[in-house]
């Protein structure tokens, strides 16, 4: 601590007991307790401020360094023929436009509630699908028929209290 060995922190702990005297001491004490603390606070607010300078200069560097290499990226990068960047852009626009775009307008699917695909095929070929089309409609009406169960009615709350009991009065 301080540079100074046990053997002499002794002995600057016995003269200081012998000039202030045991009545003071704690006092004194406490005052270069605070003294230390202040020169601490002190030393590590110019280190901090310290190293932030450092921090900052490295930053600098380093944006420059970046900045060199981006501009020997966009050098290496660039296309030789003004026409090819214009319609590069152009195409670009084309395709970012596309993309944009709202998609077409479709059909919207309905569910059919007259005959089923097979009738219509069976009627289309000039076949009677009499039997087989109520079979067929009998197989997927089931088939189609997977609504979810009814739900179980909902619990009934309980009732709150209208006001809190009273407070026990005192006697």
């Amino acid at each position: 601590m301080f540079g100074i060995d046990s053997s002499e922190f002794v002995v600057v702990a016995l003269v200081a007991l012998l000039v202030i005297g045991p009545k003071d001491l704690p006092r004194v004490m406490r005052e270069v307790g605070r003294w230390v603390a202040k020169g601490r606070a002190m030393t590590r607010h110019v280190r901090s401020g310290f190293d932030e300078m450092m921090r900052q200069a490295e930053l600098e560097e380093m944006q420059k360094v970046w900045a060199a290499q981006n501009e020997a990226i966009m050098k290496a990068s660039a296309l030789p023929d003004p026409g090819i960047a214009a319609a590069l852009a152009s195409e670009t626009a084309a395709v970012d436009s596309d993309w944009m775009a709202p998609p077409p307008a479709r059909a919207s699917r309905t569910l059919m509630t007259g005959p089923q695909p097979e009738a219509i095929d069976s009627a289309l070929a000039g076949t009677d699908a009499g039997d087989n089309a109520t079979e067929a409609d009998a197989t997927e009406n089931a088939a189609a028929d997977t609504s979810p169960p009814a739900a179980p009615p909902a619990p009934t709350p309980t009732p709150a209290l209208a006001s809190p009991p009273p407070a026990p009065s005192p006697a």
